[in-house]
């Protein structure tokens, strides 16, 4: 098919054709398995416990990132046509700067220490669903993709701050759309009114026009109070806690006592030497299935993590404010 259409709840219809070269190289790795494996990994990892329809995936946020990169890309495009030549680095860097991911999105960083940027390069650089339509469409983009998310490189600097900066489409995507999965009122943006302002400094940075200061200042006020509500929630901390323990505790009692298969033997206990395969075989589901068949069958401690997890059984805060400041200190110190 030549082109295709996304139906996104947030931004509409996302369409896509192959008859402009850089949409067509979107096309192509949308497809690889690597970029459909983004399906099964919760964008807002386990927050769906604490706010239930925080289901959304990783995939669908990173469309939306396209989505946005595209219509800035076009609006700056206007006035600046010479930015054109820069749309294949884009929109690769946009649809795949998540593509690193482990488990459970940034909780999972938490838990198996990894990073996604690093993963996500190393990807791009490597592996050859994603190098090869990157080269094919001109030499040189996977290494600049590549660069551009894990060192912020790129000879472009409003390219550059599109992808990764304090307003980029990142940011203005997840903002949104964990607004909107999750209830919370706090993150309604002026979206078209922050686009359609951006412009180009005289010397090539990204900049802002007047009429789009008091959208930009609303978007740092609701950015504040999503991290406040959501991201920082009290429940959140208590799930990514049990989640950490969990898996630490999984990798003392060591593979005697903890069953795991081939890929999860290498994430707990060979983690530095990951290969790719490895790498993206462990997600949402495969986490997930672990963690049951330890409630089912780990040791005791291990267990009652995963109970605790699996059950909502979550820890609940105490009110110590009423306590001697001593004994505050000393149960901080403890905790």
């Amino acid at each position: 098919m030549s082109a295709r259409t996304y139906h996104d709840p947030l931004h509409g219809a996302i369409r896509l054709s192959r008859r402009e070269p850089a949409e067509a190289l979107a096309i192509d790795l949308i497809d690889t398995p690597v970029f459909q494996r983004l399906r099964r990994i919760r964008q807002l990892g386990p927050a769906y416990l604490t706010f239930h329809g925080a289901e959304s995936s990783r995939f669908t946020h990173s469309l939306g990132v396209l989505h946005l990169a595209r219509q800035a890309l076009g609006n700056l495009g206007r006035s600046h046509p010479e930015l054109s030549e820069h749309r294949g680095v884009l929109y690769a860097a946009a649809l795949l700067h998540d593509v690193g991911h482990g488990p459970l999105s940034h909780s999972g960083e938490e838990m198996y220490g990894l990073h996604h940027e690093s993963w996500s390069s190393r990807l791009i650089r490597e592996h050859p669903s994603l190098r090869e339509p990157l080269e094919a469409f001109a030499e040189g983009t996977a290494d600049q993709v590549a660069d551009l998310l894990e060192h912020g490189r790129f000879r472009n600097p409003a390219i550059k701050a599109l992808v990764s900066s304090q307003l980029d489409c990142d940011r203005l995507d997840y903002l949104l759309r964990d607004s909107y999965n999750t209830g919370a009122s706090y993150g309604v943006l002026d979206l078209e009114r922050i686009l359609a302002s951006l412009t180009l400094a005289p010397d090539g940075q990204l900049a802002l026009q007047p009429k789009g200061l008091m959208a930009v200042e609303h978007y740092l006020v609701v950015r504040n109070l999503m991290y406040r509500s959501v991201y920082n929630h009290r429940l959140n901390v208590v799930c990514n806690w049990l989640l950490n323990r969990t898996i630490a505790l999984a990798r003392e009692l060591g593979p005697d006592q903890v069953w795991a298969d081939a890929v999860m033997q290498r994430w707990l206990w060979e983690p530095k030497s990951l290969d790719l395969e490895a790498f993206l075989g462990n997600d949402d589901v495969r986490t997930g299935y672990h963690l049951q068949r330890w409630l089912e069958e780990g040791p005791a401690p291990l267990q009652q993590l995963c109970g605790r997890v699996l059950n909502r059984e979550l820890l609940r805060a105490s009110d110590l404010s009423q306590l001697p400041q001593e004994r505050r200190l000393a149960l901080l110190a403890r905790a």
